[in-house]
């Protein structure tokens, strides 16, 4: 291979390499209705055209800052910009729903529970018949949890030829009962689908050519294996009970405020890590880890490479310029004075993770997607008229409205003791695709000359879920860059790619995931 030059190896490569002049501009925000793709078709496949520091974004947090994106010619306007301005320029972020730019909200005796809990039906119905208005076959993401049960109620109602289709992530999965249980009662069809780890990484590669952009969000692939699900069984749309926090409010569990108090911005030796016995207990390299986080970047989810783990991977100092990025958001976060509204910011901010994982993977199996708490009627009524104690309840009782919401139909759900959804098994991932990621590595070194390094060193430690996390975000983001890149364009010219890697499944359109059977109803 190429040994790539010091300037694309540095942490302004972007720069230093000239990428296409033209610019493109797109609005993402799940507010502003369906996000067009379109733009990005016949985006050239050039390494060029790859930002770094987005990059590092993503192993960092497993995003990109807004409004940059994995192109250096490509902007977002996402939650909080408004899509009027220059995303080129010097946007400014600004977000609508902080709980101090709230204007007077009902006291909580001026409005009946029964007048409330109307409302909310009636709004929310709409807001899925506008959602799904072009949907034929629709699917329902149904986690189980409160945010889906509410939605499923809705549904039966407004949508009630729509599929409810659950994932059972693994061990730590708890809510398929509950899920099951909901959709059995209101009469709507449900299926469970089991997550298997080499099974959701072929689908994941399969659509590669046409994701219009990348996210490493911890349940990228479990989206990817949903879609291709839904695409396979005629559906032509999914529903993503997504967007309501961002409203109605996100408390702090006990744990979370323990981790707040951890970050504290320290480096660590990254030996410290692979010693006995800190490297066999996951909650141990969890704390550790969190030492070395920025307080407010602690709340994106997940374990992630530290800064200096970043440097190494990239054999530079680049991840300061990813920690520049949040200077954009220091406004917004000033006034987010309580750690529930810096929770809620963080939410915002990180959205390119959490929706884009469901965006990128319907673009690629050509299905619509529709976020009905995302509706502008419905958000807006939640915001400005329900009172504040049916947002959150004393001691930190999250979505109030929406739990007597759902109490009018059922007495007691399994959520209400425990929580899991759509989680996917990293170590099962490990297992069974470590050495093809390896060769992604070994491929992708023009990039990021030390992810083989980093691999080869923690091989044996991947049944450590916080590995298996690092390695996970590595699995998605290797293929893709290999894929959206031009493999006989400078710096790797003359190389030739190893086909046992998998890659020419990477680069091969006409490439599809064989039919699987493990769709059951339930």
């Amino acid at each position: 291979m190429n040994t790539p030059s010091k300037e694309y190896r540095g942490t302004h490569a972007a720069a230093a390499r000239p990428v296409a002049p033209r610019k493109i501009q797109l609005n993402t925000s799940p507010n502003l209705g369906e996000v067009d793709f379109g733009p990005l078709a016949k985006h050239e496949r050039n390494i060029a055209a790859i930002d770094p520091v987005s990059v590092a974004d993503i192993l960092r947090n497993a995003f990109v800052y807004p409004p940059h994106t994995i192109y250096a010619d490509v902007k977002i306007a996402a939650t909080g910009f408004d899509p009027e301005q220059d995303m080129y320029g010097s946007p400014h972020f600004h977000y609508a729903f902080h709980t101090v730019r709230a204007e007077s909200r009902p006291l909580a005796d001026d409005v009946e529970d029964d007048a409330l809990i109307d409302s909310y039906h009636r709004l929310l119905c709409q807001a899925i018949k506008r959602a799904t208005l072009n949907m034929r076959a629709p699917w329902l993401l149904q986690s189980g949890g409160k945010d889906s049960t509410s939605m499923a109620i809705a549904l039966a109602d407004a949508r009630p030829d729509t599929t409810c289709l659950t994932y059972l992530g693994g061990k730590e999965e708890d809510e398929v009962a509950s899920a099951r249980f909901v959709a059995q009662h209101l009469g709507l069809r449900h299926e469970v689908l089991e997550c298997d780890p080499g099974r959701a990484y072929d689908r994941y590669l399969a659509m590669l050519p046409r994701m219009p952009l990348l996210s490493a969000d911890f349940a990228a692939l479990s989206y990817a294996d949903l879609a291709t699900e839904v695409a396979r069984h005629h559906g032509d749309g999914m529903i993503d009970a997504q967007c309501a926090d961002q409203y109605f409010g996100v408390p702090l569990r006990r744990q979370d405020h323990v981790m707040k108090l951890l970050a504290r911005d320290l480096r660590l030796p990254q030996s410290l890590f692979t010693s006995t016995p800190v490297s066999h207990s996951f909650p141990l390299c969890v704390a550790l880890s969190t030492l070395q986080m920025d307080r407010f970047e602690r709340y994106f989810p997940g374990s992630r490479f530290s800064d200096a783990e970043v440097d190494a991977l990239f054999g530079s100092n680049i991840a300061a310029s990813s920690r520049q990025r949040m200077q954009l958001f220091h406004a917004d976060l000033a006034e987010a004075t309580t750690p529930e509204a810096q929770r809620r910011l963080a939410l915002v901010i990180g959205e390119s993770s959490h929706l884009g994982k469901g965006m990128y993977a319907a673009r690629a199996m050509s299905l619509r997607l529709a976020y009905p708490y995302a509706d502008p009627q419905f958000r807006d009524w939640v915001f400005r008229q329900v009172p504040d104690d049916r947002l959150i309840g004393p001691g930190g009782v999250s979505k109030v409205l929406m739990r007597q919401y759902i109490a009018e139909c059922f007495e007691q759900l399994p959520y209400l003791k425990a929580k899991g959804s759509f989680r996917f098994d990293l170590c099962g991932l490990a297992r069974q695709r470590f050495d093809q990621v390896y060769a992604y590595a070994d491929e992708v070194k023009a990039l990021l000359p030390g992810a083989s390094r980093w691999l080869g060193k923690h091989r044996k430690l991947m049944e450590n879920k916080y590995f298996a996390s690092k390695f996970y975000l590595l699995a998605v983001v290797l293929p893709w860059l290999l894929s959206h890149t031009d493999a006989h364009a400078d710096p790797w010219a003359g190389h030739t790619p190893n086909t046992s890697s998998g890659r020419s499944a990477c680069h091969d359109q006409s490439f599809s995931a064989q039919p699987y059977s493990d769709l059951r109803p339930r």
